[in-house]
């Protein structure tokens, strides 16, 4: 067996083939295990996320009578921390892989036959013959022409992980879940952030509802968004990175006016990687996009190999890469099994945090399903309103005919811990009954969930709802 790439999705295909008998080769083209998710992803951004909400809070703490000094930062100490913290885990990862005999190999992989893998790296150039292969190349991120990348004041979220300096101006390009817990970052650390996004709304895809209590906080801390506004044309200039902007709805002026920027981070997407691993050599088909197209058991067209994770399609999520990675090595080994999962979740690592799992409430109006909301607010919440965070809360949105749940989002500190009992609702298909009469413990905010759905369910007793007439 041969794995190509060692994120989330590739180690874990890796060892997993490993366990069940199979002879394995990692191939990675850097150094260290984990892929972009554990070295300039997931795992970095959310060690410099803890220290922004440590310096949040500790601005906030006089509410309730406990006073700090303002933070002085020392970047070079946060960045050793970041870096602490990453190391760990590829050390962990690197371990895991002796402990299991599976060989690792670092260098460029490239198909050259659907039999042989060529890997470039510093010792040269090497062929490797397999039997199998699993494809996690990834994706990376999207650099739109109209920016100057080679700039090095122009960052894509790999850079802006860096953290080279704090400027005093920053500008987001992009209000996805990566613009945006940056802006959170660099916000905490002492930026100026200006945020533009192209659609009507931070974080399209999420129901309106969820984004709201998050732009409202971002508003108060002096956050500038300017949605359905487009980054158009950028010059540089000695003191910044001057952008002019452009109105995303023909014929309007633009909300906001050309300005000059220390740095500019650009957080627009990612594209996959299909089409750069020589894919057609092994005769395996690539979408125009880039993306793999696989079957249930997350075979290619070519039976003996499996594509995983970003670049077989979206969501672009290291925990559905994965479960993907574990299904293809338990395929590869004999066993008879096909992708199951029936919801994904999604989680912003914002303050608030946002996490949703399955259907929203726009899918279900645009799809025109018959669904109903529980919705339990935060405000009503000791737990919450303890930690002086009421500005959460917690929707389920079940199936009016069954009443079995098909969806739920969640707002607030910590959301992104409590929507997997949410998604375990969902694959296990509880009605409202099953979740209401599960005694959640008090005071917590996972207790918001039950309650939701006593909301739901007309049985709830921390709030007062009047029923409807007639």
């Amino acid at each position: 067996m041969l794995v190509l790439g060692s994120g989330p999705g590739g180690y874990t295909a890796a060892f997993r083939a490993a366990d069940l008998g199979l002879d394995t080769v990692l191939v990675e083209r850097y150094a260290s295990l984990g892929g972009v998710c554990l070295n300039v992803g997931c795992i970095p951004s959310k060690a410099l996320l803890h220290a922004a909400a440590v310096i949040d809070e500790a601005e906030h703490a006089g509410d309730y009578g406990v006073s700090f000094g303002k933070p002085t930062i020392d970047l070079a100490a946060l960045r050793k921390y970041k870096e602490k913290v990453v190391g760990q885990l590829t050390k962990g990862l690197a371990g895991m892989a002796k402990q299991r005999k599976v060989r690792t190999v670092t260098g460029v992989g490239t198909f050259v036959s659907a039999h042989e893998l060529e890997v470039q790296g510093e010792a040269g150039t090497q062929l490797i013959r397999f039997e199998q292969c699993i494809i996690a190349a990834g994706s990376q991120a999207v650099k739109l022409g109209n920016f100057l990348w080679d700039d090095p004041r122009v960052m894509d979220s790999t850079d802006a992980l860096e953290l080279a300096e704090v400027p005093a101006r920053l500008l987001v390009v992009g209000g996805g879940i990566i613009g945006l817990e940056m802006a959170t970052v660099y916000r905490a650390l002492g930026s100026e952030v200006t945020v533009v996004e192209f659609m009507d709304q931070l974080m399209p895809g999420a129901d309106p509802d969820l984004v709201k209590p998050l732009a409202d906080r971002l508003k108060k801390q002096g956050v500038a968004v300017h949605l359905k506004t487009k980054a158009a044309a950028t010059e540089a200039l000695k003191d910044g990175i001057k952008v002019s902007f452009e109105s995303a709805e023909a014929g309007k002026a633009p909300a906001l006016e050309s300005g000059v920027y220390d740095r500019v981070l650009v957080a627009v997407g990612r594209a996959p990687n299909g089409a750069k691993i020589g894919a057609d050599k092994a005769g395996v088909q690539v979408t125009e996009r880039g993306f793999i197209p696989v079957d249930r058991q997350m075979r290619t067209n070519v039976p003996h190999i499996f594509a995983i994770g970003d670049l077989v399609g979206n969501p672009m999520l290291a925990h559905k890469a994965t479960h993907e990675g574990k299904l293809a090595a338990e395929v590869a080994a004999g066993e008879k099994k096909e992708w199951v999962a029936r919801v994904i979740p999604s989680v912003a690592y914002t303050d608030p945090e946002i996490a949703w799992v399955g259907v929203t409430e726009a899918e279900a109006k645009a799809k025109g399903l018959r669904v109903g909301v529980g919705k339990f607010p935060w405000a009503a919440s000791g737990r919450a309103i303890g930690l002086g965070r009421t500005e959460g809360f917690t929707k389920l949105v079940f199936d009016e005919a069954t009443h079995r749940i098909v969806g739920g989002g969640i707002v607030g500190v910590h959301a992104g811990d409590l929507i997997a009992e949410v998604a375990l609702a969902i694959e296990m298909g509880c009605e409202v009954a099953d979740i209401g009469h599960t005694i959640h413990p008090h005071p917590t905010l996972s207790e918001s969930v039950g309650m939701a759905a006593e909301v739901f369910d007309g049985t709830i007793t921390d709030l007062y709802i009047p029923k409807k007439k007639g």
